[in-house]
This record gives structure tokens, sequence and C-alpha cells, in this order.
């Protein structure tokens, strides 16, 4: 049978994007994805929400613009902590209201959530540990690989309920470290946490129960991983690596 991951705590069931007047031209607002969720909203109602498509479908500009609504900066880390510097919120963020669940049962605070963007995770890594700061563990993250830097991390910082954000976690990670993260995951949300999780791994989006979101010029649909269009190249590439190679690399 198919694990489900349902919300168990009051977390997030909803995006909207609400605007002063007309909505505004250009990016990020231009991108079908983030216009669909401005005419109609994006609901989150299971655990795991995993965010699939190809570079510039609005993957990471989204998880990006959730946690800066939520209060976690933009660079990354938990919730509530913040560099020497303040990173003033995007666009998006700015615009982007979260509708937390009304149901009854303990509050998750805002510090009970992380944001692991792949594009800074390595500095704000490394930051956090010459600080010094609680919940990245306990090996000084510039002296491991940036995949282990990750593993440890996602062991030490997910401890608690709360609301946790990926970009392309899979970025520095191996075959084997991808299950690892995906096993991660599973402890989380059967523990009350909520994942919402960009990716472009096959293997981070065929987690059992995840609700699985492809973005692209369509907009947003609801998808299974068998039909997600990554899976298919992936799996005629695999099959035969030189039906792509020869159109790149002839001449």
């Amino acid at each position: 049978m198919e694990k489900i991951y349902p919300l168990r705590l009051a977390i997030v069931e909803r995006a909207e994007v609400n605007f002063d007047g007309a909505p505004p031209a250009g990016w990020p607002f231009d991108i079908p994805c983030i216009r669909q969720i401005s005419e109609e909203g994006l609901e989150f109602d299971q655990g795991v929400t995993i965010l699939v498509g190809e570079n510039g479908s609005g993957k990471s500009t989204l998880v990006e613009a959730v946690a800066e609504a939520y209060g976690i900066d933009v660079r990354g880390g938990h919730g509530a902590r913040r560099y020497a510097v303040s990173e003033p919120k995007g666009p998006l963020g700015e615009a982007i209201e979260l509708i937390l669940s009304d149901r009854p049962g303990p509050r998750v605070k805002r510090s009970a959530g992380f944001f692991l963007r792949s594009e800074t995770a390595f500095e704000v890594f490394k930051f956090m540990s010459h600080h010094r700061v609680p919940g990245y563990g306990e090996r000084h993250l510039g002296t491991l690989s940036h995949g282990e830097g990750y593993l440890q991390v996602l062991d030490a910082s997910f401890a608690e309920p709360g609301l946790y954000l990926l970009d392309e976690p899979e970025a520095p990670l191996s075959f084997h470290s991808c299950l690892t993260l995906i096993a991660t995951l599973d402890q989380v949300v059967k523990g009350g946490s909520q994942v919402i999780c960009a990716t472009h791994s096959p293997l981070v989006a065929a987690m059992p129960g995840a609700r699985l979101l492809e973005l692209g010029e369509h907009g947003i649909r609801e998808t299974s991983w068998e039909d997600l269009e990554m899976v298919a190249h992936w799996r005629r590439y695999l099959d035969g690596p030189d039906r792509y190679l020869r159109h790149l690399l002839d001449g």
C-alpha cells in the first residue's frame, strides 16, 4: 500500500498571491506556475510536496518565496535565524501569503523550520559552523565534503516538527546519499513535519506518499512518478545514451 503523509500539525495548507491593485508585469509573475498560483492559489494537502520541472519552470522561485513568507532567510538556514545583514524579500516573497492550518493541535513555532537552498548552502553551513550555531552537527562543516555536510545538517537540523523547504537537495549527493535523504525525510514527516521540495532527481521524486507537482509551460499539474517527463527522459537515456549524445557531439 502506498504511504500517505497527512498534515498533522498547523503548518502550511495553502499559498496565495495577493496584490495591491493589478498584478505586476514581468518576472516572476509571468512564469506560468506563478501566474496560475496568482489566479487559483496552491493547496498543500499532504505532508510531502515535491516540485519538478525544467530549469526556469519556477520551482526554486516558489520554494524561496514560501521561505520568505514563512520568515526564513532566503539564503537558507533555520527559521528566525539571520545573518548580520538582512536580505530583502523578493517580489514574490512580498506578495505571497501562506494560509496555516486551523486544525486543533500543537502550534509549530516559526523557528521550527529550515530552508536548504543549493546555491547558498555551502556558505551558510560554513557561516553557522564558524559561529557555533546549534543545530548544524558536531563536526565543523568547513572540514566536510559538500555531500557530507548536507547529510550532517539534515540529520542535526530536522529534529522537531516544522516546515522544511528544500531546493534541489540532491545537488551534492551520490545515489546512496539520495536514498539516505529520502529515509531522513520519511522520519521527519512521520514526526509531524511538512516538506516542500524542488528537485531534478527521479530518486527524490520517487519518495512514496509524496504529492508530485510538475511545473512547466502548462503551469502546475499533479501527476504520478511514472508519468513525469523527467522519468521518461532518464529511462530513455539510460537505455541508450547514444540516442541523445549523437545529436550533441556530431560535427
